[in-house]
């Protein structure tokens, strides 16, 4: 179903406007006509690029961090709904408590402020990563949760919190597969590494995944603040394709007109090399540049069954990983982060 066939949230807040998904989100959501307002932090260059991209688009963005009281309060005057993006995540040198406080206090404090200002609607930003390991097994909405990290435990939590407030406001829980796209910083260390010829795989590559396009993620998620189908409700959103990571990077390297990749390496030495960094720098207050989460890319499977998004919201992805990896690439080269392909070699493939 299409958000616009929906009556829209007459006022919304969205929150993590300054990260990959809610950029793109409040860009997408300004778009259709809804009076969007824009939270997060500016702290990375790539939050402050972002801040200035929303703001010249005509989006009011607030920045500071959830634990503002006033912040908060100043943010919910007036609005009737509220996406919740904001979470620490790759954060891998921060202690425990820092999680806590962002993914789980922050979280409980926004739920009591949106019950004070009577908000009609809560949509809370989760994760697949809940579900653990993952594995061969198809997933849905009432596999067990296995989190084993401390993002993916205070998520849980907060995913209780979501739920426990159902009786005040409308909730919906919304758990979020890997997201690429234009506006994704994260995966640009892979497409250039293609791009360069530098990639190598990490184990097998045969781990499968279902990554989502950020424009289907928005549009899902603009349902899901807008259908009244979805009130307490979880969903997965994944894409509609299933493939390894060998294909994925298949895909990539062709967009890219670049050979695939085919140097393999094993595994092992680089989960003893990141248990090695995670004891040993966090301490000392330095992100460990290898961590067992960025090995999860090479080795943890997740497969989903979408029926419920469908079947519930009408919602399904529309853009398959091919034409999505080609749209991230012209993102990418319009803004200098890849390397465009020489004239040469573009003289050489047409003449071939």
């Amino acid at each position: 179903m299409n958000p616009s066939q929906l009556q829209a949230p007459q006022k919304l807040l969205i929150t993590g406007a300054t990260g990959f998904i809610g950029s793109r989100l409040a860009l997408r959501a300004h778009q259709l006509g809804i009076d969007v307002l824009a939270t997060g932090r500016v702290e990375l260059p790539s939050e402050a690029e972002r801040a200035q991209e929303l703001r010249a688009a005509g989006v009011p963005v607030e920045v500071g961090m959830l634990q503002d009281l006033a912040l908060v309060d100043r943010l919910l005057q007036g609005r009737s709904a509220v996406i919740h993006l904001a979470a620490a995540q790759h954060e891998a040198e921060m202690p425990e408590a820092y999680f806590r406080a962002v993914n789980v206090d922050a979280v409980r404090t926004l739920l009591a402020a949106c019950r004070d200002h009577n908000i009609r609607r809560f949509v809370y930003g989760s994760t697949i990563g809940v579900y653990g390991e993952g594995g061969e097994s198809l997933l849905d909405e009432d596999s067990p949760v296995r989190p084993e990290n401390v993002y993916t435990r205070t998520k849980v939590e907060a995913e209780a919190l979501v739920r426990s407030f159902a009786n005040h406001f409308e909730t919906c829980i919304v758990r979020i597969a890997e997201t690429y796209g234009p506006g994704d910083h994260r995966l640009l260390k892979l497409f250039r590494s293609i791009a360069r010829g530098h990639f190598f795989m990490i184990g097998s590559g045969i781990n499968r995944r279902q990554c989502i396009h950020v424009d289907d993620l928005g549009r899902g998620l603009l349902v899901a603040a807008q259908h009244p189908a979805a009130v307490g409700q979880t969903f997965v959103f994944a894409g509609g394709e299933v493939m390894t990571t060998q294909q994925m990077v298949e895909r990539i390297a062709s967009v890219l007109e670049r050979k695939p990749p085919r140097l393999q390496l094993p595994m092992w030495p680089f989960i003893a090399a990141a248990g090695v960094m995670e004891t040993a720098l966090p301490p000392l207050h330095i992100a460990p540049p290898l961590h067992s989460r960025r090995l999860d890319f090479f080795r943890k499977s997740f497969v989903f069954s979408t029926a419920r998004a469908q079947s519930v919201l009408g919602f399904q992805p529309a853009i398959d990983f091919r034409t999505g990896a080609a749209d991230t690439v012209s993102w990418y080269r319009a803004r200098g982060l890849l390397p465009r392909p020489a004239v040469t070699e573009v003289a050489d493939r047409q003449s071939a």
